[in-house]
Formats: structure tokens, C-alpha cells, sequence
């Protein structure tokens, strides 16, 4: 038996709404998209979802109490939650820069990155 699923491209501006025809789980089909990058886009919603995580921090000893991090490369989509867990376990200690890793590896490769500096109270 077959399933559809419709969803709303984010590879380009465009935007296409899309059909996606799936049997066991496996992409038989995709319609509606006008380039190729909504096809891989969809195949990967589909059968292996990932996100960018976009969060803050907790900082110790800094001019403020948060810092923004996002993971550096997208994550299994299943896995958010978890580690959103292993985050707010964590303080960090201020200073640190962009791009300084607050989390190495939280799953998958996938590193936690400063995306503000984290500067020191005076």
C-alpha cells in the first residue's frame, strides 16, 4: 500500500508544493517540484528528516547570562530532544568566541557552535 505525503519545498525560494509517493517507507515518486534540488530535498524529508539546531547557552562569569549556539551541520531530526537535553546540562565559561565549539560531538559528528561571542563581565 501506498502513502502520500505533501510537503512545501525549502531548497530554493520557490517554494514548490510538492506530492511524495512512498511505499515501506521508500520514495517511489516525487511531484510538483521544478529542480532537482527539491527532489533530493524530499527524498531526505522523507526517509531521513535533519535539522539545524538553533538554541542558547547558559554562560558563567559573562557580560550576559546566554549565548546563541546552532549545531554546525544539520542532525537527525529523532534526536533534537536528546540534545536539548545534553545542552541545558551544560555552562559554559565566559569568554568564548563565534565559532568556538561549546559541545564537541553531541551526536553524530554534529559539534555545538558559538554564534556570538561570549564576552567576560568586567
Amino acid at each position: 500500500m501506498s502513502e502520500e505525503r505533501k510537503l512545501v519545498c525549502i531548497a530554493c525560494p520557490i517554494g514548490c508544493n510538492m506530492t511524495v509517493t512512498l511505499e515501506e517507507g521508500k520514495v517511489i515518486n516525487v511531484e510538483g517540484n521544478t529542480c532537482k534540488r527539491g527532489e533530493a530535498y524530499a527524498i531526505a524529508e522523507c526517509t531521513h528528516p535533519t535539522r539545524i539546531l538553533t538554541t542558547t547557552m547558559r554562560v558563567r562569569n559573562g557580560k550576559n547570562p546566554l549565548v546563541s549556539v546552532k549545531s554546525d551541520k544539520p542532525l537527525p531530526k529523532e534526536s533534537l530532544f536528546d540534545c536539548m537535553k545534553a545542552i541545558n546540562k551544560v555552562v559554559l565559561e565566559a569568554p568564548m568566541k563565534v565559532g568556538d565549539i561549546a559541545i564537541k560531538d553531541i551526536v553524530e559528528g554534529v559539534n555545538i557552535v558559538l554564534t556570538r561571542d561570549a564576552d567576560k563581565a568586567n
